[in-house]
């Protein structure tokens, strides 16, 4: 394999991370003066999940955070058990770090598909709509 030296890595994060942090534009020619072309290809894997603003969350999505941050009593005895992440679409934590909830389904006989899924850091929530094939990081600041 062919690997840039230190040197040249350095001076081509240093000329991002200025620009970034300056708020300019790296140019074509800026980018292209500050490193060579890359000679190898890494893959970056996207964020396995978006966002939500808190004011677009379904109705009962409220009701299941009330109950949440209550602590009970939850309305099935799933609720507030291990999410295991075994789909790797949250960041990667031990087990135990998140838990699962019922967001209720209007007209459901069942649990639905809708869940919040909460992780121990603050404000940590997620919700999906699909039963854990897409998730949308809670954002309370919307």
């Amino acid at each position: 394999m062919n690997f840039r030296s230190r040197a040249t890595r350095a001076g081509a994060l240093g000329a991002l991370l200025s620009t970034l942090l300056v708020g300019g534009q790296l140019t074509p020619a800026a980018a292209a003066s500050s490193a060579p072309a890359p000679t190898t290809s890494i893959a970056v894997a996207p964020l396995a999940f978006g966002d939500i603003c808190y004011g677009d969350l379904p109705a009962e999505a409220y009701d299941t955070l009330d109950v949440i941050e209550s602590g009970g009593p939850f309305p099935y005895p799933q609720d507030g058990g291990v999410f295991y992440n075994r789909e790797a679409l949250l960041p990667g934590q031990p087990t135990g770090y998140y838990r699962e909830y019922t967001v209720e389904t209007p007209g459901s006989d069942t649990r639905g598909a809708r869940r919040i899924v909460t992780g121990e850091s603050y404000q940590e929530d997620y919700y999906t709509s699909d039963h854990y094939e897409s998730f949308d990081l809670i954002d309370y600041g919307c």
